[in-house]
């Protein structure tokens, strides 16, 4: 590199062939990808679609690109197919043609001109005011890198959503289709139902999704953050996932109506017996509560309420809706049947308990007093004169009517406190107690 030109040092011989070496290759590498791009299934959908949005704004950018990719990739290979002319000339090149070939390797000897409808939208020419540009090979190498690059990720981009979400629209609105026929056949019906409305709109949303999707598959892309590779990102289902959560909603209401249609019978039979239940609980609930009136003195006993009849005029309502196959109503209305019974059994059971309290305090009482008779007279002190007395004073009370319950457990308190002082008496001297044979 002796001797030097415009465009600096001259290159010798050996430099020059390996700079064509690299240039070739590059030209073989760059013609593989512009035409993987030309044959890319996306772009040709691209190229044939009505687009809309942000996709046809890009996509207007885009074409024009790759129109000027191609004009661009057309100078660089005459550039390259002059070079080896020159070089191709002698065995060894003389330093005019070396000097020739520096600037045409080195120097901005490449003219690209363009037609005003290829350029217009392109990213490098618009707006220059030029219809043509010079470079270098480097330069154009960059410059159709970088075109590529953004042709690529658009194209790539618009294929990846149109090949996932209008083929899943499409399944979710057969499974529609299917869920639609089996709502109609239960009564689920726009209008009459909220289900068979969530249906309506379902419908009209997706079918509006899969013309956007078409129209504009841009709009449903989301890039991936901190990438730079062509086409880094993934479908946006948001929507399309939002409808088919809904539509799983609208099924799983389905199945509950056909199950209802299935076991309906049977769930209005338990309904019966449960609410016979609480009936026949509420009606010994006010018997008990008259016996307790008259056979407890000075107790507060709670009122018994009626019976459920809100409850029964519910059960013959669902019970009509069966009779008319309307199960759509049927399952709400058996559900909250269902769950108000079991509330009314035990609110029948806990009245039941409440009334019956005094009763229970009293046999209480009773089974105290006779089990500490029975322990008395297991000692021998059956015939003691204050315990018989005790004994006889509280039995009175609890076999009476009515009976003094406060007064009761006083009087079976004084029972067993006598009982306890025969049976384990302090001894002076001892820690504890001892029964009154041991003393003996």
């Amino acid at each position: 590199m002796g001797v030097t030109g415009p465009s600096g040092p001259v290159l010798d011989r050996d430099e020059v062939d390996r700079a064509l070496a690299r240039l070739g290759a590059e030209h073989e590498a760059i013609e593989t990808s512009l035409l993987a791009l030309q044959d890319h299934a996306g772009r040709r959908l691209l190229e044939g679609a009505e687009l809309t949005g942000t996709t046809k704004e890009r996509w207007e950018t885009t074409d024009a690109s790759i129109t000027l990719l191609w004009a661009y990739f057309d100078a660089y290979a005459g550039a390259l197919r002059s070079a080896r002319e020159i070089r191709s000339r002698r065995r060894w090149s003389s330093r005019e043609d070396l000097v020739e070939l520096t600037e045409l390797l080195r120097g901005e000897s490449v003219t690209v001109a363009g037609s005003a409808s290829a350029t217009a939208a392109a990213p490098t020419m618009a707006g220059t005011g030029r219809l043509s540009e010079r470079f270098t090979l480097a330069e154009l190498v960059e410059r159709m890198n970088e075109l590529y690059a953004s042709s690529l990720d658009m194209v790539v981009a618009a294929d990846a959503v149109w090949s996932a979400l209008p083929a899943r629209i499409d399944l979710l609105a057969a499974e529609l289709q299917r869920t639609r026929r089996l709502a109609h056949s239960v009564g689920v019906r726009p209008g009459e139902h909220p289900s068979g409305d969530d249906l309506e709109r379902i419908t009209r949303t997706l079918t509006s999704l899969r013309e956007q999707v078409v129209s504009d598959p841009l709009a449903f892309w989301s890039p991936a953050q901190g990438s730079s590779a062509p086409g880094g990102g993934r479908p946006d289902t948001t929507r399309y996932d939002r409808e088919a959560r809904a539509l799983e909603e609208v099924r799983r209401e389905i199945d509950a109506v056909l199950t209802v249609r299935q076991d309906a019978e049977a769930r209005l039979v338990r309904l019966r017996d449960v609410l016979s239940r609480a009936d026949r609980t509420l009606s010994e609930a006010r018997n008990a509560r008259g016996e307790v009136l008259a056979k407890i003195a000075a107790s507060e006993v709670p009122a018994v309420s009626g019976p459920p009849t809100a409850l029964q005029e519910q059960l013959a309502t669902a019970a009509e809706y069966r009779r008319h196959a309307q199960w759509h109503r049927l399952s709400p209305l058996l559900e909250s049947l269902e769950e108000k019974a079991e509330d009314e059994l035990l609110r029948a059971r806990e009245s039941l308990s409440a009334v019956t309290a005094p009763l229970a305090v009293r046999a209480e009482l009773r089974g105290r007093l006779d089990a500490y008779r029975a322990k008395v007279a297991r000692h021998g002190f059956a015939e003691d004169p204050l315990l018989v007395e005790r004994y006889d004073a509280a039995r009175r009370m609890l076999w009476s009517a009515p009976c003094d319950l406060r007064v009761a457990e006083q009087a079976v308190l004084r029972y067993q406190q006598a009982a306890a002082e025969v049976l384990v008496p302090r001894v002076p001297g001892h820690g504890g107690p001892q029964d009154r044979r041991g003393e003996s």
